[in-house]
């Protein structure tokens, strides 16, 4: 692609060349690229400021490598062509998408934002939308799927050249519904910037990631970047989520607000779509679903509340889209399961054993809360929290886990640079109730096994924090690892 037309692009600029360059339509881009190690002859080399590193230090690296061009936000000492920006991390999102042609213009893309429930909830939308006969993608958590191709990016949402790339790729393939996982960093790092969206999901607002945003203020501030009027057109919204009313006063004092349309979901506050619970077991969830004086009967394979709650916004979102109540009823009917959300593995000498992401003191709760319900014997909870991050949330899921778990093994999760013990122990502090009985096993495959042998008819094991990760990162290193696999070994041997 010519220079000229990849800048057309950005609204402002300014470059230099230390060689003559009489036109930028000389310049011939052939890639982009914002990781110097990456960087093939022809590149652009786009200089962001990370946590750790710096793109604007390898420039001359870039340059030996071939990168025929570098976006910076200085001047800087290298003899190939400056393009000087305000904002690399816009530049690099804007940039990647004129780069394949804006691909997001030609599907329509829903964007699902919250901290838990993201994927859940895209997964049910996605699969709605087959059940009325559109072609769907997905991006997420889970990895990327469309047209029986599935790639894992290892990002829920993944980078700009990336998405950019995916968004191009499903176009191609004649794929017309893209719902896409928006994380709150991606927001912060404006990696979705330049992406056309059709509307958005807002799932739910708990703590997490506070080792990133250092507050809820600023965490808050991340999240509702997608909700503004001028990105979403419309927003389907929780309206029993503490931000409910926040979201509804930002889209209404919008100068867009005759343009745009904010539906509400929910349980306990009005909303334009709610439901009536009929029956619950470890099997399933039965609701009459209420879209408008629409009515369906949900027979959800996913149990819970909060999976009703996801059911919701996924109902809501495809009734905005033009989605019949009937193919709406049929797709969440006919969803048998999301990878690791809740998911029954198997049964071990009359104990149940189910997996789940949940990672958050929230997310945890409704599991553990979900599952008591129906637990004849004793709930068991094998569960540990990530390291370095947020450390604020372990004596939290601590305190959880003894209010509604009756035995817990606490362990690792994925540890990374932090000792097993030091984060295990900062889970510990906040068990304030003194007859809570837990065992510490810092390795997870070992607690896991434990936990499984020690059941009993009518007890209900959940392994939580990972749920379908194939992995355990620990110093730097992905080790294969996935609770799955592991209970199904286990299983298979007895």
């Amino acid at each position: 692609m010519k220079l000229s037309l990849l800048l057309s692009a950005l609204t402002e600029y300014q470059t230099k060349a230390m060689k003559d360059i009489v036109s930028l339509d000389e310049v011939e881009i052939s890639g982009i690229c914002f990781d110097s190690r990456e960087i093939k002859k022809g590149d652009l080399f786009v200089c962001l400021a990370g946590e750790k590193h710096n793109g604007h230090d390898f420039v001359l690296q870039a340059e030996k490598l071939g990168a025929v061009g570098v976006v910076c936000d200085k001047e800087l000492g290298c003899k190939i062509l400056q393009i000087i920006v305000n904002d690399t991390r816009s530049a690099l999102a804007l940039l990647s998408a004129e780069f394949y042609m804006n691909p997001s213009k030609r599907l329509t893309v829903i964007g699902v934002t919250g901290t838990n429930g993201k994927t859940t909830t895209a997964n049910m939308l996605a699969e709605i939308l087959r059940a009325g006969g559109k072609r769907v993608g997905v991006i997420g958590t889970l990895g990327v799927a469309y047209g029986g191709k599935t790639f894992a990016t290892g990002l829920t949402t993944p980078d700009p050249v990336i998405l950019q790339k995916t968004l191009y790729e499903m176009a191609e393939a004649k794929i017309e519904y893209v719902v896409m996982e928006v994380s709150a960093h991606a927001l912060y790092y404006k990696k979705t910037v330049g992406v056309k969206f059709a509307g958005c999901i807002f799932t739910n607002f708990t703590q997490d990631h506070l080792d990133f945003f250092k507050d809820m203020k600023k965490y808050k501030t991340a999240k509702m970047k997608l909700l503004k009027p001028e990105i979403s057109p419309f927003a389907v919204v929780n309206a029993d989520d503490s931000l409910a009313r926040d979201i509804f006063c930002l889209r209404q004092s919008s100068d867009l607000k005759k343009r745009t349309k904010t539906v509400f979901y929910g349980l306990k506050n009005p909303a334009d779509c709610f439901a009536v619970l009929t029956s619950e077991s470890l099997k399933d969830v039965n609701f009459l679903l209420n879209i408008n004086d629409d009515l369906a009967n949900i027979s959800l394979k996913l149990i819970g509340i909060h999976n009703v709650y996801n059911a919701l916004a996924a109902a809501t979102c495809a009734k905005e889209l033009g989605v019949s109540t009937d193919d709406i009823e049929r797709g969440l009917n006919s969803l048998k399961k999301v990878n690791g959300r809740l998911e029954r593995i198997g049964e071990y000498n009359g104990g149940q054993i189910f997996v789940d992401f949940a990672h958050t003191p929230d997310g945890l709760e409704k599991s553990l809360r979900a599952l008591k319900k129906y637990c004849k014997g004793r709930l068991v909870c094998v569960f540990g929290c990530g390291g370095n991050r947020d450390k604020e949330k372990r004596p939290v899921m601590g305190a959880v886990a003894s209010t509604w778990a009756d035995f817990c093994y606490l362990t690792s999760d994925n540890p990374r640079d932090e000792e097993p013990s030091r984060i295990i122990a900062d889970i510990e502090s906040g068990i304030e109730n003194k007859y809570f009985d837990y065992f510490v096993v810092t390795d997870r495959t070992r607690a896991v096994t434990l936990a499984l042998k020690g059941l009993k008819n009518g007890d209900v094991l959940l392994v939580a924090g990972k749920g379908g990760e194939e992995y355990q990162e620990i110093k730097g290193i992905k080790c294969p690892y996935k609770d799955e696999d592991l209970i199904k070994s286990l299983l298979e041997k007895d």
